[in-house]
C-alpha cells in the first residue's frame, strides 16, 4: 500500500471526539435566572418542585419558591426540569 493510500485511511478512521463540554447548561440556566422564568424540577424520586433559579454552580441549583422555604438541590438529584407554562 503506498503511503498515499494509508494516510487516507487513517484520517477516515480518525473522526472529531465530542466536546468535553458544550456550555449550553450555562447559558439555558443564565437565560432562566435573567428572565426570572418558573421551572418545575422533577427529581430522582419523581417528586416535583416548582419556582424560579437564582443561582447555580457546578453541583446544585437554588430554587426560590413564593410560601415556601428556598431549596438547594444538588444537580445529581434532578431527573429533568422543564419551564411552567
Amino acid at each position: 500500500m503506498s503511503a498515499e493510500k494509508k494516510k487516507k485511511k487513517k484520517k477516515k478512521s480518525a473522526k472529531a471526539r465530542a466536546p468535553e463540554q458544550t456550555f449550553e447548561e450555562v447559558r439555558y440556566l443564565r437565560h432562566l435566572i435573567d428572565n426570572e422564568i418558573p421551572v418545575r424540577v422533577r427529581l430522582r424520586d419523581n417528586e416535583e418542585v416548582t419556582g424560579t433559579i437564582e443561582y447555580y454552580d457546578a453541583s446544585f441549583i437554588r430554587l426560590t419558591r413564593q410560601g415556601a422555604p428556598n431549596l438547594f438541590i444538588f444537580k445529581h438529584d434532578i431527573k429533568y426540569l422543564y419551564e411552567e407554562s
